[in-house]
């Protein structure tokens, strides 16, 4: 049995630190703190007192009353108790530091895996029990919750706020979204302090709360020199479509196609075509996006990613834009963007003869390099079949 003491900077780092992100544009996310709620069997917060060491000097070893001043998640076995006692030496720090402390039950015996260092007045406990108490309800109700602690001053919090729309669905954030104050979402825009991380999903949650002439904000904020977007700008960038789909299509494909522009900002611009080939086929055209898509092809230095993604969404009619890829040195000297063609070819030769085709040259030319591809191909999951095709798009749809 170990009890982890962590600081409050680390525990947002471990936050931080997680696989990738549900939402479209949210950086971040991983195991929330109400996630991990629900895998202990319950949680006590309060001070330490009475710290006693191992009669025999083993490190670490002893004991250590919780005085309980909250119960963040109650257990029969503590119910009603004050003071529980932790099976490890923990002497107070003599600043009034309280705890919060995750409990398991292992062979009828308290087991105290988890413990964070907590300011005394941070809100972080009646945080965690409001957090508690939301998790088992509807997805509004529980993520307006943590909307309202999103720009908390408290660190830990606030990520684990984010964490939560991270974690969630584009379908659970939307109708959220829609519902939200477009003045304080922009507000926390146009702050210079907003951490960089939180960009894409304010710019998403903005373009479904706010009104066409929020639009005009965003493009003022995508034309600030001073105003860089290191991160998020695919998320602000579809809340400036969803405003104005006609002014903010036309500014996602100039990017798209200017090869003059940084290698992350194209890549935004990609993430935001699939964002409305995926998720909101109903505000662009679909032959805006691919003409989008196209255009991204012609940048040697992502070719691979709106190829492989032309794949999955298996776009056999875009053949010849993808083949034509393979005819350019610029394109083939890039082995990355080479397999991409390739794994692009194999893929569609059953449904087109140009295709088919290629993928014979390739036979006869390189044929342990088409045998390596197809073996990977046989490992892959069976690619996605592609969105259904969506009626004209509303003008002002979000």
């Amino acid at each position: 049995m170990f009890l982890r003491w962590i600081a409050p900077a680390l525990v947002a780092g471990l936050l931080i630190a997680s696989p990738a992100a549900a939402c479209p544009f949210c950086v971040g996310g991983g195991q929330t703190f109400s996630g991990e709620v629900e895998q202990a069997d319950f949680i006590l917060y309060g001070t330490l007192s009475n710290a006693r060491p191992d009669p025999n000097g083993e490190f670490g070893k002893g004991t250590t009353d919780l005085n309980v001043e909250l119960v963040i998640k109650p257990h029969p076995m503590v119910a009603g108790k004050k003071v529980v006692t932790l099976p490890r030496y923990l002497p107070a720090d003599g600043k009034g530091t309280k705890h919060l402390v995750f409990f398991n039950i292992a062979d009828g015996k308290l087991d105290p895996y988890r413990g964070e260092a907590v300011d005394a007045k941070s809100q972080l406990p009646e945080y965690l029990k409001g957090a508690l108490d939301v998790r088992k309800k509807d997805v509004v109700t529980r993520l307006n919750y943590f909307f309202k602690y999103l720009e908390d001053p408290d660190l830990v919090i606030s990520v684990d706020a984010f964490s939560e729309f991270a974690a969630a669905d584009y379908k659970e954030v939307r109708p959220v979204a829609e519902k939200l104050p477009a003045e304080t979402i922009l507000k926390w825009l146009k702050d210079k302090g907003t951490r960089p991380t939180r960009y894409g999903l304010y710019g998403l949650m903005l373009g479904h709360c706010g009104k066409k002439e929020d639009a005009k904000a965003i493009r003022a904020l995508l034309d600030d020199p001073e105003q860089k977007f290191s991160t998020g700008l695919d998320g602000v960038l579809a809340g400036y479509v969803l405003l104005d789909p006609e002014a903010g299509w036309d500014y996602v494909a100039k990017l798209a196609a200017d090869g003059k522009t940084e290698f992350l900002v194209r890549y935004a611009a990609l993430r935001t075509v699939r964002f409305f080939y995926e998720f909101r086929p109903d505000v662009v055209t679909e032959a805006k996006r691919l003409e989008a898509m196209r255009a991204l092809l012609q940048h040697p230095d992502l070719a691979d990613l709106p190829i492989e993604d032309l794949r999955k969404w298996q776009r056999w009619d875009q053949t010849a834009a993808v083949l034509e890829c393979g005819k350019k040195e610029s394109h083939t000297s890039i082995p990355i963007v080479n397999r991409a063609i390739l794994m692009f070819a194999l893929s569609a030769a059953p449904h087109n003869t140009a295709a088919a085709e290629y993928v014979k040259a390739a036979r006869a030319k390189i044929p342990e390099k088409v045998k390596f591809v197809e073996d990977l191909l046989k490992d892959e999951v069976k690619p996605a079949a592609a969105p259904p095709k969506s009626p004209a798009p509303a003008a002002q749809s979000k």
